[in-house]
């Protein structure tokens, strides 16, 4: 731990519970709704000016809302009271939606996202909604219009992105679950980042992000980013009673480790160029050796696919911010200045226009890595990577205004190359803290699954919490408060 470290984790109504603790002392009436939001309303207000993760709150209205509130007689909504930020690129009715771009006008949603209306069905309060990078682009949360969210374990570091505002609203104890979405591993890797866990569903198991159904191919998953696996599959039980895909077998509520041991493929190698950091490289080993030590087998596998399609991704990628970027009007609503976007969107956007004719092909070859995979999962029941090369790097490294906008992308696709994947293929996977960068900041691990199997995740992430038992941030700072009065009281 560092003296850069933020921690809003104290003795009040919210105490050090995740959102299913919190939720049962409210339905025990050991704390009120109002006494939590309060805490929780008091604890943003401590961090944020430290972490710059909150951009637009609505405090006074989620007060007003929850002063007389008391838990329903015989609700069912499991989260009752829980409160919560949505990241700002979904509507939340009243408040603005800024997308972490100067280019878009500044004026309130008239009415929710169709999952603010998922999340709000368990139960959850909102406070205000969280940053994000321009449009959600990079995998750090850094813009022109809102400056850089800070992870909490060391404000000198990036707290990851795209959901890197939830990410350090979680991690700090602001609050214990936030919504996050994911078009290229933007709930993973700030999950990694901040020491937190990070599911990506299988695509279209919750409601879609808005417009993304029409895409060639749909890379955007809605979901959370909590401190427990608990909560993780809490949620996704509860918002499967707002709304479930039938084409998809239910998942319930998971509450505990399955009884089947897996094969799990241990994936070696990366992309051309992209050096993992020897710290990540001995997480991943050591995970390897933690999942064979709990019965499961593992065996090597190397990375499956060409260098070639680190090409596909970023021109598909371009493709959906030349949209964003020249009809922005259109895509999210008039008013939109495309003069004003930032360098790195206009440059992704300006390099389509030289691939246009490429795209079919690159739509097509995109398409078929779901085949790959699926032959795959014939002899694997879960693949184990990094969720990152490397631990969070310091702000200003990777979106350096200095740089030209070609180096960005370089920073970019080094520091994230495994979580686009399965956005691609619309398999679920998911981010656990699993190791200690040598500079103390979380790394993760990824695991993925096979289409729909959300399950098998969730049943493992079980498993390797209880066997790990891996630390956040309250508890590393008692850890070394405990150290330093030991060493007083021994002088």
């Amino acid at each position: 731990m560092t003296d850069f470290t933020v921690n809003s984790m104290t003795n009040d109504a919210m105490g050090d519970c995740d959102a299913s603790g919190l939720a049962k002392r409210i339905a025990n009436k050991e704390v009120s709704i109002a006494e939590v939001t309060d805490a929780a309303i008091a604890r943003a207000e401590q961090i944020n000016p430290k972490l710059n993760a909150i951009v637009t709150d609505c405090f006074d209205l989620a007060r007003q809302n929850t002063k007389n509130a008391t838990l329903k007689s015989g609700s069912t909504a499991a989260f009752e009271g829980v409160p919560t930020f949505v990241k700002d690129n979904t509507d939340v009715k009243g408040l603005p939606t800024l997308f972490g771009s100067r280019a878009v006008l500044n004026r309130p949603a008239k009415r929710n996202g169709e999952f603010t209306d998922q999340m709000l069905s368990t139960g959850l309060t909102i406070l205000g909604k969280s940053t994000l990078p321009e449009f959600g682009i990079p995998p750090t949360t850094e813009s022109l219009a809102q400056g850089a969210t800070c992870n909490p374990w060391n404000t000198n570091h990036s707290s990851g992105g795209s959901s890197g505002g939830a990410a350090a609203l979680v991690a700090s104890g602001a609050v214990p679950i936030a919504h996050g979405n994911d078009g290229g591993g933007s709930i993973r890797i700030p999950a990694a980042a901040c020491g937190l866990v990070g599911l990506k569903p299988t695509r279209n198991r919750l409601v879609n992000m808005h417009g993304t159904e029409a895409l060639p191919i749909n890379v955007g998953h809605e979901g959370v980013i909590t401190r427990s696996v608990r909560d993780t599959a809490l949620f996704m039980a509860e918002a499967e009673k707002h709304f479930r895909n039938t084409k998809l077998v239910s998942l319930g509520h998971i509450q505990a480790p399955g009884k089947k041991r897996l094969r799990i493929g241990l994936v070696t190698g990366a992309l051309k160029g992209i050096n993992v950091q020897p710290d990540v490289q001995r997480t991943l080993n050591e995970t390897g050796l933690l999942c064979e030590s709990l019965g499961h087998s593992v065996e090597e596998v190397a990375f499956p696919f060409a260098d070639q399609i680190a090409d596909d991704f970023l021109t598909y990628y371009s493709f959906l911010f030349f949209s964003m970027h020249r009809f922005g009007k259109f895509v999210i609503g008039p008013g939109f200045d495309s003069s004003k976007v930032e360098k790195l969107c206009a440059h992704l956007s300006n390099s389509f226009i030289g691939n246009i004719g490429k795209l079919p092909f690159v739509i097509r070859r995109l398409k078929n890595t779901i085949n790959i995979t699926q032959e795959l999962h014939k002899h694997y029941d879960v693949l184990l990577c990094p969720t990152l090369s490397s631990s969070a790097p310091k702000n200003n490294y990777m979106l350096n205004q200095a740089l030209p906008a070609s180096a960005m992308v370089k920073n970019m696709m080094e520091f994230a190359p495994f979580a686009a994947l399965q956005n691609i293929t619309g398999e679920p996977a998911i981010s656990l803290p699993m190791g200690t960068s040598d500079n103390g900041l979380p790394i993760g691990m990824q695991f993925s699954a096979g289409y729909g199997e959300d399950k098998t995740l969730l049943e493992l992430a079980f498993e390797l919490e209880e066997a790990k038992a891996w630390k956040h941030i309250h508890e590393m700072a008692a850890n070394k408060k405990t150290k330093k009065t030991t060493k007083k009281s021994l002088a």
